[in-house]
């Protein structure tokens, strides 16, 4: 998996790249978290969860359905007062920071793979370019000497290309705002 300092990179990139006016601090850091709560499976080992298993690491809760179901709740809880649009947002937002989470971990070099489609499949699946280093499971095994190797290997594939992808897309809001 890339660490949680990424996935809340990525998603904290988007956050500022949609513009969309219902996309405040508050939601954006919501998006935030959404990026980090499909790594909460890990619990599962506790409670005799194997890796592989439907409700293992990288299991349902890093599928495409999981983001769609946990944003949808997210925004009935938190945002049904808003206007539709605005949930709708909200909605996209929340899961695609969700979604991303499975991305991410989908190109790193360790793993199982990832089930994007489960409960409907449980193939787990692996980009062909996979450039990240794994991050260990668990914050202590993080702090190691192999953590600069990681955290170099998240800032040249991740968050450099985060910060290029929103400065293209900041230059080009700017454009489109002075030629309205």
């Amino acid at each position: 998996m890339a660490s949680a300092f990424s996935h809340a990179f990525v998603a904290l990139t988007v956050g500022k790249i949609a513009a969309h006016r219902a996309l405040t601090w508050p939601v954006i850091l919501t998006g935030a978290a959404c990026s980090i709560i499909p790594d909460l499976d890990v619990i599962g080992f506790a409670f005799g969860i194997h890796y592989g298993d439907l409700w293992g690491h990288r299991g349902m809760t890093h599928s495409l359905f999981f983001a769609g179901l946990f944003s949808a709740i997210l925004v009935t809880m938190f945002y049904r007062t808003r206007a539709k649009a605005a949930q709708a947002g909200i909605f996209m937002y929340l899961f695609l920071c969700t979604a991303s989470h499975g991305v991410l971990d989908a190109l790193t070099d360790g793993g199982l793979g990832i089930a994007f489609f489960s409960p409907f499949d449980t193939t787990r699946y692996f980009f062909p370019f996979r450039p990240v280093a794994v991050s260990p499971i668990g914050i202590g095994q993080f702090f190691s000497f192999d953590a600069l190797r990681i955290l170099a290997s998240e800032i040249t594939w991740i968050w450099f290309p985060s910060m290029g992808i929103w400065l293209v897309a900041h230059l080009l809001q700017r454009v489109w705002r002075t030629h309205s």
